[in-house]
């Protein structure tokens, strides 16, 4: 795994990009029929933070709201939502300015009636941060999270670093990913067909 890392770190540099680039892990099924096989999803918190940029808005009471605006967290408040008056555009646009959403405590159960269904068909639906944590933290925790979620196909793609991490960071969080994703899958590592990195801009180098 190593040497992938390495590659990938070294393509990233032969070519410098304006922005930082993502590695995403990239997973190859095999033997899983997603029609009849039950589909899985799951969470991991991964020890280094892979989506440092990810925008991330608080649905804020008072409190959050006046925590949010000093620590420069872009946030809603009920009666930001009210206004929208359920308009299923304003809130499909809401659903996609923002990667993940974190929501104070006397405000996640409204969310359905304020804003329909929306957040959630977008896979969205907020994390709870209650008054006693850190708003920064939580958000970071989020940044922190990947979710692997078998759909109709059998590829998916996760963020698992970025081309400013050390290689040791990189290979902690891609060894974390894969030995997770193995235990969701039913027969493990006989389900796996392929495992590749790449950074957004690079080409894939396999792993498995």
């Amino acid at each position: 795994m190593t040497q992938s890392v390495r590659k990938v770190l070294e393509g990233s540099k032969e070519k410098p990009r304006k922005f930082v680039e993502t590695i995403e892990l990239q997973i190859g099924l095999k033997n899983y029929d997603p029609q009849k096989d039950k589909r899985f999803s799951g969470s991991i918190r991964l020890p280094n933070i892979p989506r440092p940029k990810m925008a991330i808005c608080v649905i804020a009471d008072a409190h959050h709201a006046d925590l949010a605006k000093q620590q420069g967290l872009d946030f809603v408040t009920a009666e930001d939502m009210k206004k929208w008056n359920k308009n299923k555009k304003i809130i499909k646009n809401f659903a996609k300015k923002y990667d993940a959403f974190l929501s104070s405590e006397a405000l996640i159960k409204q969310i359905p009636r304020l804003l329909g269904p929306g957040l959630n068909k977008a896979g969205k639906f907020p994390t709870l941060v209650t008054h006693n944590e850190s708003l920064t933290a939580k958000a970071d925790e989020v940044r922190a999270t990947i979710k692997f979620q078998l759909k109709k196909v059998l590829c998916m793609g996760v963020a698992v670093g970025h081309v400013s991490m050390t290689e040791q960071e990189i290979i902690q969080n891609v060894t974390m990913s894969i030995n997770f994703l193995v235990s969701l899958l039913k027969k493990n590592w006989q389900n796996v067909k392929s495992l590749y990195i790449k950074s957004t801009m690079g080409k894939p180098v396999r792993l498995f």
